[in-house]
Order: C-alpha cells, then structure tokens, then sequence
C-alpha cells in the first residue's frame, strides 16, 4: 500500500480516539480531503521543482508510535542548550515528556497545543488564531488533518518572557521508520517579546520523516526571536513549514541552522498586515555526501513603511544539493517598502549543486528594493596567502567559509546559541578550531 493510501485508510481510526472539540473536527475533515485530492507534492509542481520526496516516501512509516519510549536525560541533553535557563517543551515520539520538560502558566502559556484545545479558557485564542494562516495545500493540509500535539505559546500584552523557550522533539526510532507531524502555535499580543529555540532530532539511525507546522502571530509592536537548529541523522528528513503574521510595528526574526538530515525542506512565509512591520530571514546552510536542503522562502508586503532582509550562506560538498527559492511580493498599497534579499554559495565541490531563484514581484512605485545571488567557489589567493603564514590547508579553507557565513551569525542575539552554531559549524567542517565570538 502506497503511503498516502495508508495515511488515508488511518484517518477514521484516528479521528475515533481523539478528544478534540467539534470545530477542531470539521478543520481536520476538510484538511484530510484536500490532501487526497492533492496528494504528496511532486517535481511536476514549480515550487517543488528541485526538490524530489519519491526516495522518503517509499518507507512503510508507523503513523501512530505504539508505545511511549523512555528517554533519558543523559542520553539527550547534548541537544539542549543546556548552558542557560530555558522553558523547555520536549516530545518523544509525538508525545509530551514531562520528565524532559519545563512549561509555565505564571503570567503566560508556555505548554501543550493538545490541552488548548481541550480547554475552555484557551478556546477564544484557538478559534482566533488556529489555522488562520497556513496554507490549503499538500503538507500543511496533511499535518492539519492529523493535528494532535505541539507547543502552545500564548505571551499577554506587555510581557517580556525572561528566559528562552526550547521546542525539542525526539524521535527514539523504536519504529523501522516513522511519520511525525508536530504542530505549534505561537501567539503574542500586543508588545510581547520572546526568544524561541526549536530542534528535531532523531536518536537512531532509522527512517523518520517530520512533517511540521507552525503559526506564528505577533500584534502591535511585539517582537519574536527564532532560533531552528537542524543538524540531524543521514536518515531523517523534515518539511518544516512555518507561518508568520505581523501587524503594526512588529518585528519578527527567524534563523535557520540547516547542517544535518537527509531532505530538508524550509517553507518560510511571511504576512506583513501592518505599517513599520520588520521582517527578517537569515540562514546558513552545510551539506555534505548526498544531502539536499532547500530553502523556499515569500515575504508578502501589504502595508505601506515595511522593511523586510534576507540573507542566506550556503556552503555545499561532495554530491550535495542545495535549493533557494525566495519571493518577495510588494503590493501596489505597499509604498515605501525596504525589501533585500541576499543568497550567496559556495561549491566546495565539482559535483555539489546549488539551484537558485530570487523573485520579486513589485506593484508599488515608491520603493527600494534589491535582489541578488552569488554562487562561487572559495578564494584561492586568499588560501594562499593563509597557508603563506603558517595556517594548514584544512583549517585555511574552514576559516574562509566560516567567515564567509558569519554575517548571519553577527546578527544571533542569544550568545549561547551563537556558541553551538559556531562549534556545530566547526563540526561540520571537520576541523578542531577554536572560534571565539
């Protein structure tokens, strides 16, 4: 049985054990129906162009874990930034380990999706704000109709959040392979400020394919800091579909760590429904063997006085493949709009492949707005001059393209993550250097 078939067949058994109010019902019902019209996403598609899903999706994946699996502190505390004070909300499998966790509801909700909706108090937030921007189509609708757990962020008016918030999801790989599909939803009322740090990692060397979701809103002058840290196993691969609402005077900032994994998939999209709306997108990208992340990111300006700054490095090796696709949409009422947008690559290697589409689709006249892309190989004259004065071949090209990446860095506002990005990129590039920022 082909796996969207069987996903399909699931559904009725699936809606039978759940508890979730009537309303969250009908959402899923009509998600469940729109992706078996749709179907999984294929290379016919112009946004999946590049990006092929047909090795992933010839595992038989378990949809429903049987069992919870313990996990010990011990065995998965070098995936937290465990150097600060954080919130933490940890699943293992899908599910919600309290043992890992750390979640408030002292002024703020830092807890489960699965209780809001479960809940009266949260349900004037979940009728607001759940699923109100995600997308109908193939992915987003596949999540939606299975839509059972996450992180739930609801920040009052006014409140600074004191620490970090870390979303941790574990898969222990209990199953040959297995389909997670966690969704977040994350909302900030007027001047509300939060730093959130989110990372799926597997614990076993068997298939896992994430599906995730998230919805993001900040009202008036809030302000949201986003951390996704992506370095997992050769056999995991993950469709991370973000969405992002900002109104009046909002700013909103999301950095993708995207070293590890098998495919990845970013799909990044931001809603700029406010005047003096910021919004801002950076990442840095490291493959290496036969690795495939692609980038696919849409900044919509609808308001007039925004600014919107992308900035991705990707750095690509052996037969990798990396894929950029940023759009940026400046409406005809969206006049003094500041819109950059940035991809700069290098190839490390003859065989590795970087496909590469800046757009921008502009309806206003009175705007400033740029695109540019560069794709190269490492400066030889440069390495020359480093290996002149003493510095190794391997450790000459390692600072070169962790300089090269450090404009997105330079702009990480939580020094500790700043600290594990610079040590995973260290990692990453094989060499044993120590980088002090």
């Amino acid at each position: 049985m082909e796996l969207k078939e069987k996903i399909v067949s699931s559904y009725v058994a699936f809606e039978n054990r759940m508890n979730i109010n009537n309303d969250i019902h009908e959402i899923r019902t009509k998600a469940l129906q729109n992706f078996e019209e749709l179907g999984f996403p294929t290379k016919k598609l112009e946004d999946w162009k590049y990006t092929s899903l047909a090795s992933i999706l010839k595992h038989d994946y378990s949809i429903f874990p049987k069992a919870e699996e313990v996990v010990e502190l011990a065995d998965v505390k070098q995936y937290f930034i465990d150097d600060i004070d954080t919130y933490k909300i940890v699943f293992v499998d899908g599910k919600y380990n309290s043992f890992l966790s750390d979640t408030t509801h002292d002024g703020k909700d830092i807890c489960l999706l699965s209780a809001a909706f479960t809940k009266a108090k949260y349900k004037p937030v979940i009728e607001n704000y759940f699923n109100k921007i995600a997308k109908q189509d193939n992915l987003t609708s596949l999540n939606t109709a299975f839509v059972t757990e996450g992180a739930y962020i609801y920040i009052p008016k006014n409140v600074e959040v004191e620490k970090p918030i870390q979303i941790i999801h574990l898969a222990t790989g209990k199953e040959n392979a297995t389909l997670l599909q966690p969704r977040n939803l994350i909302v900030l009322e007027q001047n509300a400020h939060v730093q959130i740090i989110e990372r799926y990692q597997s614990l076993h060397d068997h298939a896992v394919l994430t599906n995730s979701v998230t919805e993001i809103f900040l009202n008036n002058h809030a302000t949201v800091d986003y951390y996704k840290i992506q370095n997992d196993t050769y056999n995991a691969s993950l469709v991370d579909n973000t969405y992002v609402e900002q109104q009046k005077e909002s700013t909103c900032a999301v950095h993708t760590f995207s070293f590890g994994g098998n495919i990845t998939r970013n799909n990044l999209n931001f809603y700029q429904k406010g005047t003096h709306v910021n919004s801002i997108l950076k990442g840095i990208t490291i493959t290496e063997g036969k690795q495939h992340i692609d980038h696919h990111t849409l900044v919509h300006h609808t308001e007039p006085n925004c600014e919107s700054h992308q900035d991705y490095k990707g750095i690509f090796d052996a037969r990798s493949t990396g894929v950029f696709n940023g759009k940026v949409i400046v409406e005809k009422e969206a006049q003094k709009t500041n819109a950059y947008q940035q991809n700069n690559n290098v190839l490390v290697s003859d065989k590795a492949t970087i496909n590469a589409k800046p757009q921008l689709e502009i309806f206003a006249d009175d705007v400033k707005c740029s695109h540019g892309c560069t794709i190269g190989q490492l400066d030889e004259q440069a390495l020359f001059y480093m290996q002149q004065r003493g510095i190794p071949k391997k450790e000459a090209k390692a600072l070169l393209m962790y300089a090269f990446a450090n404009t997105v860095l330079e702009s990480v506002k939580i020094p500790q993550v700043k600290s594990r990005i610079t040590k995973l990129i260290a990692k990453k590039l094989n060499v044993n250097i120590g980088f002090d920022l």
